[in-house]
């Protein structure tokens, strides 16, 4: 079992997510081959008081998704200023992936796992390179960065801001890697393996050191070479992607449904 939980991160906080997840399993009687941290800490941009956002993966016993009354994609454990530990069905998780969602993805390449299985991971990612759809995950992050952008160049939470530049930074990653869809999770990653202008790169060295010193409802406005590079990059996925066809082809959906299978019938 892979588990991979840098030594900062607070060794209580790590605990009791390991007995959530323990808590998920028992209680609920599904398996859980994957769970990760996600948020700011694992795209290499937290504050100080950032709060631990663990998402997971889980497989029921193949009867309950014969149920003609299945249970809920979602399972939730308590929501508190620390704790964020909630994950999807993997019926769920396959669908959306299969849609052009693009957060399956990232869970599986997180750089924080509190416990995983590197024969699940690499299965899912292997269907990731076979159905994920360009146009589809580039309109998840284009609407993504929009949901989080100010272009009025007003003061907003520092987090915000580098919501929208993660955005920004995975559509310039799409269009410098034509031959893959599988975006990386890390904002270093991003931006290192897509050739912004340097003064984005300066920029955002220059914020990431703000952050980090900076309690998660710091503000700040957006400095000019990043603004520049969220409204171009948003600019451009929007002629390439808005329009893009919502409805996976059959083949991926048979590839979907395939891979399902194998993991929940064996």
């Amino acid at each position: 079992m892979l588990r991979r939980v840098p030594e900062d991160l607070d060794p209580a906080v790590v605990a009791e997510i390991d007995a959530r997840l323990d808590g998920v399993v028992r209680d609920h009687g599904v398996g859980v081959p994957w769970a990760i941290e996600s948020g700011s800490r694992a795209w290499g941009f937290p504050s100080p008081d950032s709060d631990y956002d663990c998402r997971f993966l889980y497989v029921r016993p193949a009867r309950d998704y014969l149920s003609l009354w299945p249970d809920r994609d979602v399972i939730e454990t308590p929501l508190d200023e620390v704790f964020d530990v909630n994950g999807w069905d993997l019926a769920k998780a396959v669908r959306l992936l299969t849609q052009g969602n693009a957060v399956v993805v990232e869970w599986l390449r997180s750089p924080i796992v509190y416990r995983g299985d590197e024969t699940f991971r690499d299965g899912l990612l292997a269907l990731a390179a076979e159905v994920a759809d360009r146009p589809l995950t580039g309109r998840h992050y284009l609407h993504t960065g929009r949901n989080n952008w100010r272009a009025d160049g007003s003061e907003v939470k520092l987090k915000r801001i580098f919501y929208a530049l993660r955005a920004a930074a995975a559509l310039r990653w799409l269009l410098e890697n034509p031959a893959s869809a599988v975006v990386p999770m890390e904002l270093e990653t991003l931006l290192a393996e897509s050739d912004p202008p340097e003064p984005v790169l300066r920029e955002t060295r220059e914020l990431l050191e703000r952050k980090r010193v900076t309690r998660e409802i710091g503000t700040g406005a957006t400095p000019p070479a990043v603004a520049a590079f969220i409204e171009a990059e948003f600019a451009r996925a929007d002629e390439l992607y808005e329009r893009a066809e919502l409805r996976p082809s059959a083949e991926k959906r048979a590839a979907a449904d395939a891979f399902f299978r194998r993991m929940t019938l064996g």
